[in-house]
């Protein structure tokens, strides 16, 4: 793995920030600390990242501020880290723009593996342009791959980059019955890490933002219960 590229772990707990960077390191994966969410965007304001690892309770600034400032102003991968595992917080954290959330304690090693995987999909950090393909365009929606648009009744639908990501691989396989750990290998790039509930959150968030603005196209993501998921327009 080339030195350039630059991951940024946001953790309070001394000890934690050194012991995901010994790992980090071993990797060839170039590393800074922050002890909370105000020094993190001092960070990332003086130099490159391709990925920030932040921590959710932290003082002066907790990670779903910091979650949400990042998003605002840099498109890279967030993977959240915190003690508590409610589906409250992980809604939150992926609605402010979070990638992924592992829950202390954690494995090393599976946190390696996901920075690897979350950084393989979003071509090494930087944000994925999917050139020279066709808009994607159905009843009410339309998905336009160059710019990454997403239009809901004519709106202009803001959804995070694995929101983006999850939709477009599912429109562009209409029909097609996709397992949960088939969606965290195509769509996340884990192929045998991952929690599955993080696809189920992940598709209940895309529903609602898209039912926001047309209630009938939100159907278009259906579930196929005891297997997963599929683009399905019509009946």
């Amino acid at each position: 793995m080339s030195q350039e590229t630059a991951i940024l772990i946001v953790e309070d707990e001394e000890r934690i920030r050194k012991l995901i960077r010994m790992f980090l390191e071993r990797e060839g994966y170039r590393v800074e600390e922050a002890e909370h969410g105000g020094e993190a965007l001092d960070k990332l304001a003086q130099g490159t990242f391709n990925l920030v690892i932040l921590d959710l309770m932290m003082p002066e600034m907790d990670g779903w501020t910091a979650c949400r400032k990042i998003r605002e102003s840099y498109d890279l991968p967030i993977i959240m880290l915190t003690a508590r595992g409610e589906e409250w917080d992980r809604v939150l954290g992926f609605e402010l723009g979070a990638d992924d959330y592992v829950v202390k304690p954690f494995s090393t090693r599976e946190l390696v593996m996901r920075v690897k995987a979350l950084l393989r999909r979003a071509g090494n950090g930087q944000t994925i342009k999917e050139t020279n393909e066709e808009v994607l365009s159905f009843p009410e929606l339309v998905i336009k791959p160059e710019s990454h648009k997403v239009l809901v009744a004519n709106e202009d639908i803001s959804l995070t980059p694995l929101e983006y990501d999850l939709l477009m691989f599912l429109a562009k396989h209409p029909n097609r019955v996709f397992t949960r750990e088939k969606l965290l290998e195509r769509v996340w790039g884990y192929d045998y890490f991952g929690e599955l509930r993080t696809v189920d959150t992940h598709v209940k968030r895309l529903r609602e933002k898209l039912a926001k603005a047309a209630p009938n196209v939100a159907d278009y993501v259906a579930t196929v219960w005891g297997v997963g998921y599929k683009f399905e327009v019509g009946k």
